[in-house]
């Protein structure tokens, strides 16, 4: 049986830097919008959508893909 690898902080690290790039460029792409745009971005409820939209994927793919160890 292959044992799972426990992440590092260099796994951890990668990860950080990857959501620091995405949530920079997204505030550029939101300031290149028209003001329409950023105000369905800032006036709305989009980014709590986004929000628990990723939340329930991560968990989905947590609860269908269960690691090592969990009895499954």
């Amino acid at each position: 049986m292959v044992e799972a690898r426990q992440p590092g902080i260099r796994d951890v690290l990668v990860v950080a830097a990857a959501v620091v790039a995405i949530v920079l460029v997204a505030a550029g792409v939101t300031a290149l919008l028209p003001r329409d745009g950023q105000a369905v971005v800032f006036h709305t409820p989009l980014l709590i959508i986004v929000l628990v939209a990723g939340t329930a994927f991560v968990l989905w793919r947590i609860l269908r893909h269960p690691g090592p160890g969990s009895g499954g």
